[in-house]
């Protein structure tokens, strides 16, 4: 509010320039813009993204089911690495061969990532199949797309005040230029000897 008082007491000062006003005036919109439009389009993107991921959300877990599955054997020694759909991601995975039966009723058997540090045959873990038994990635979680959806906004916002920014400065720049060029023009009026006129040198 200071800085508005003060541009417009500055505006009657009589060593103010038309460009000191300009410049005043393109600061004072690019700082408008960035309070108002940058959190609009945060706000616009964040909630588009939600409605999107909610509504993924919901078809997935139409479409994805939770199976039970047993282990038939052991596809290798070593442990593999977390699953990244995983709510920790610290989950040891396991690589082995496994049956289950899908919602569908018809029977399934492949090699899958178990949830076991050490399985053995005929142990019982937990997969997610689509309606006829092939292997899905985990359906996403509510908590998940919001927070998906809260960095789109972030980003969004973030995106809008780079490009507010970005649009200030190059303005900014070519008044500068313009501002160099006009100077130029009044040195050249004045001559080389502009501070030596009537000395006869």
């Amino acid at each position: 509010m200071r800085a508005i008082s003060g541009l417009w007491r500055w505006r009657h000062n009589p060593l103010c320039r038309a460009t000191d006003l300009a410049e005043a005036r393109l600061a004072l919109a690019a700082l408008l813009l960035l309070l108002l439009v940058a959190p609009v389009a945060g706000t616009l993107v964040g909630g588009a993204a939600e409605e999107s991921l909610r509504r993924s959300v919901r078809d997935q877990h139409e479409t994805r089911h939770r199976v039970g599955a047993s282990v038939i054997r052991r596809l290798d020694d070593s442990l593999l690495d977390t699953d990244p759909e995983a709510s920790t991601g610290r989950d040891l995975r396991s690589r082995v061969l496994a049956r289950w039966t899908a919602p569908d009723g018809s029977t399934h058997h492949g090699a899958v990532m178990a949830g076991l540090k050490d399985p053995r045959p005929g142990d019982r873990f937990t997969i997610w199949t689509d309606r006829q038994g092939r292997l899905v990635a985990r359906p996403l979680d509510s908590a998940t797309a919001t927070t998906h959806a809260v960095l789109a906004g972030f980003g969004a916002a973030l995106l809008t005040a780079g490009l507010v920014e970005t649009g200030r400065r190059l303005i900014m720049r070519r008044m500068t230029r313009l501002r160099h060029a006009r100077w130029d023009q009044a040195w050249d009026r004045a001559g080389p000897d502009w501070g030596r006129t009537g000395t006869g040198s």
